[in-house]
């Protein structure tokens, strides 16, 4: 009964947030409880009762106290990621902490902080510099990324018992940000998981919410995912089928850009008007990933014996990934655009309906051999040789909304194709790691597009590791270089407001860094220097809102350090992370010199409660605010406007009942100490202060 209840609770919650769905039968091991059967209900009472009677009522009642007696918990369920299965299987309990459980947004995580255009859901960027890693073809819209569910993100399961996760974050006393997220996931066999993710965000945001359906955040994320191995753990499938539909309003800003002045403040900020009240970006990613490998040759098995810690460490493996994917980008605008948020338009004055449609398959073949001493206890000159060829295949489409004559002779608005092209790129990859000693490990990785579209795009990895003790801590010296062709969008775009056509040279990049991390001490600190060859960027004329593709010629510097420390006495904590970034060109990239973020709180027993109470403050020293340009997702060099910047405090409550994490924390506290509001992005402004809430169901069973 207890089991019926609860799924019954997760479809009338789901149903609730938005829609409904089925859940998956609950079958179980044998030893661990099974299903209770149905039995028939036998009326006729003056029916003696047979001896088969009597042992099927003692094997139901055998059953049922032997279901009864397990109490399942996190120690059944583990969790891996392909990341950690890429040399050996290896798997992890559950984190059921609540560490940075208060900060549930995308936008305000402690050390990847994004500016935004107000809540979200909403086009966002890294308020720190971290240039993208990638070669090949890239269309360059990731105003919502932030957002999206890719395959590489998925947790893979081995749950020896059902395991569904249910989480909800929103404000109270309406629906500024409201955030549902739900995970179940059950092996059909020991080594077969099977899954699915299934998330909302329907947030209204702050301003010119008032009756304007097309101002709402609306975010559907859902995913199916697997993981198989043999038995003898040779042969290993990962499998997940994802889609992402995210809906962003594209409103222009409010028209009151000095909202946060005293004598100007908005009594009703809903009903502020904006520039395009009409307008918003929508997002749709489906894809199908499938990745397989098999083991052959011999392998080793370390810590063999011990149940749940046994690491699975091949001799050789093969390996073949399948990737197809569906991406579209849609921009719509209804009315005429009044204000001017646009700089012009090239089809039609007051509609819209621009689109990109990329369809991406890919083929990755790989091998990878490893040369291992016998002797497990102590791990040197080891070897390990990754060979690898992907192909990439694309399919670029691109449409606006233009006046053609019908068949009737009458003028129609109507989808045209203005772009549509196939190619393909030919990557070689190659990956070499030699672990000298247990404490010394040194990796390459090189990746070079031989052929396509993206011939000459490369990315020249290395690292090198030294390790002490947990006292000692370690060190972590890293260099990069790459080059990266130029983005579709700065070179060949085709849309109502802006039309680009350049031929730009690809841009370079070039990294060094030194990490040292103390475990015992909870300390890491971090330094980069970036060397920047032909940036690509976006940028206007003086007050201008004319967004224009450019590359800077000349190099940039960027030196970049981190630090990350905690300190503990008796039960009260204090968390810090500060970045320090220095650049010999700020006015091109846009970012704080200074950030920081501390995290002070107090843990307690509170009843039956292990509770944490606490104030979190971030802060980022003035800098040159990026601007946004509409129906392209780019936030651009615009006007020379600086904004003053103060603390964001944010006191909060957190704490665990059995299988239940909630918290309650009121953000922005200190609006109105020492401004009215902030700003983050040129004309946007940011949240108020507001009372937030948030709540993790976890069942075993």
């Amino acid at each position: 009964m207890a089991n019926k209840l609860k799924y019954f609770l997760v479809l009338l919650i789901c149903a609730a947030t938005q829609g409904a769905f089925a859940q998956i039968s609950n079958p179980r091991f044998p030893g661990q409880g099974t299903n209770q059967p149905v039995y028939t209900r036998d009326t006729l009472k003056t029916r003696p009762r047979s001896n088969a009677s009597d042992n099927l009522d003692s094997l139901r009642k055998r059953e049922e106290n032997k279901h009864d007696s397990v109490e399942f918990n996190s120690k059944y369920i583990k969790v891996t990621s392909e990341r950690l299965l890429a040399d050996s299987i290896q798997l992890f309990p559950l984190d059921t902490g609540l560490v940075n459980f208060e900060n549930y947004s995308p936008l305000n995580q402690p050390r990847n902080p994004k500016i935004s255009l107000g809540y979200p859901g909403t086009a966002a960027r890294d308020l720190l510099f971290n240039p993208r890693k990638t070669i090949g073809f890239d269309e360059g819209l990731h105003g919502l990324d932030a957002y999206a569910v890719n395959p590489q993100d998925i947790n893979y399961f081995n749950a020896r018992a059902p395991y569904t996760l249910l989480s909800l974050y929103s404000t109270i006393g309406g629906t500024k940000e409201q955030i549902f997220k739900t995970l179940h996931t059950q092996n059909i066999k020991p080594n077969w998981n099977i899954g699915f993710i299934l998330n909302f965000n329907g947030s209204k945001g702050y301003y010119a919410t008032n009756n304007v359906i097309s101002q709402n955040v609306s975010d559907l994320t859902a995913g199916l995912f697997t993981w198989y191995h043999s038995k003898n753990k040779r042969y290993n499938l990962l499998a997940n089928l994802l889609m992402n539909n995210l809906k962003a309003p594209e409103t222009g800003s409010i028209l009151k850009d000095t909202i946060f002045n005293s004598p100007n403040s908005s009594f009703d900020k809903t009903g502020e008007p904006v520039r395009m009240p009409g307008s918003y970006s929508n997002m749709k990613n489906t894809g199908l990933y499938v990745k397989q490998f098999y083991y052959i040759g011999h392998i080793d098995s370390a810590n063999k014996g011990k149940a749940g810690t046994a690491n699975v460490l091949p001799t050789q493996r093969i390996g073949y990934t399948f990737y197809a994917n569906q991406r579209k980008f849609n921009y719509l605008q209804n009315g005429l655009d009044q204000y001017g948020a646009f700089p012009d338009y090239y089809f039609t004055a007051a509609r819209s309906r621009d689109s990109l449609n990329v369809f991406h398959l890919q083929n990755d073949f790989s091998y990878s051999f490893y040369l291992r001493g016998k002797s497990q206890k102590a791990t040197k000159n080891e070897l390990k040789l990754d060979l690898g060829l992907t192909q990439d295949f694309y399919k670029v489409s691109q449409f606006v909304a233009d006046t053609i004559l019908n068949t009737s002779g009458r003028k129609e608005i109507k989808p045209v194709r203005k772009q549509d092209e196939t190619f393909q790129n030919i990557t070689l990859k190659g990956k070499l790691g030699y672990r000298f000693s247990d404490r010394i490990y040194l990796e390459g990785d090189i990746q070079q597009i031989v052929q396509g579209r993206n011939f000459g795009d490369f990315l020249y990895d290395a690292k090198l590791t030294l390790a002490g003790n947990r006292k000692a801590g370690r060190i972590v010296m890293g260099a990069y270089q790459q080059s990266s062709s130029p983005s579709m969008v700065y070179t060949n775009w085709i849309s109502n407001h802006f039309i680009f056509n350049n031929d730009f040279a690809n841009q370079k990049v070039t990294n060094l860094s030194f990490n040292y991390v103390n475990d015992a001490l909870e300390l890491d600190v971090k330094a980069e220097y970036f060397l920047l060859n032909d940036y690509l960027y976006f940028e206007s004329q003086p007050n201008g809102i004319d967004a224009t593709p450019k590359q800077y010629g000349s190099a940039v510097n960027m030196l970049k350090i981190s630090v990350g420390k905690n300190l503990h006495w008796r039960k009260l904590n204090f968390d810090n992370y500060v970045v320090y970034q220095k650049t010999d060109n700020p006015g091109l990239l846009r970012t704080p010199e200074v950030y920081t973020f501390s995290s002070l709180y107090y843990k307690a027993q509170v009843f039956t409660l292990n509770s944490q109470f606490g104030v979190n403050v971030r802060y980022n020293t003035p800098y040159l605010a990026p601007s946004y340009a509409l129906s392209i997702g780019q936030f651009y060099n615009g006007p020379n406007v600086t904004f003053t910047s103060y603390p964001v405090a944010s006191v909060f409550f957190k704490a665990t009942l059995e299988r239940t994490n909630i918290f309650i924390q009121y953000d922005y506290i200190n609006q109105g100490l020492f401004s009215n509001g902030f700003y983050q992005v040129n004309r946007y402004p940011q949240l108020d202060r507001i009372l937030k809430f948030g709540v993790a169901w976890t069942f075993y069973n």
